[in-house]
């Protein structure tokens, strides 16, 4: 038992391991933000380009092949490839509205 002898001891240490654990996820979830956020600001400047080219919004071609190298990717990191798909199919919709709204003049 523990000092206040109301939590075993291996609890004590399960308390103070999942703290630790939790404090990693916490700084792997900060760090995905950040790394989140510099993406954005070169979608954007990708989005600019685009608009002043003339050339659409998406690039179906490059979404595939983007999509086969995170899959493979996620495979070697063994992380679910569908997952990673799944993700990586959200950030490119959501790069693709920035860039139709680039296009349509909204800044």
């Amino acid at each position: 038992m523990s000092a206040d002898e109301s939590t075993p001891v291996h609890a004590d240490a399960a308390v103070a391991e999942l703290a630790s654990i939790r404090q990693s996820i916490d700084n792997i979830d900060a760090a995905v933000i950040h790394m989140l956020a510099e993406r954005f600001k070169y979608t954007q400047r990708v989005g600019y380009l685009k608009a002043e080219a003339g050339m659409p919004a998406a690039d179906p071609g490059r979404e595939q092949v983007q999509v086969a190298r995170l899959r493979q990717l996620a495979a070697e990191s063994h992380l679910d490839p569908a997952f990673a798909e799944k993700f990586l199919n959200f950030i490119v919709a959501e790069v693709i509205h920035h860039h139709e709204r680039i296009a349509g003049g909204e800044r």
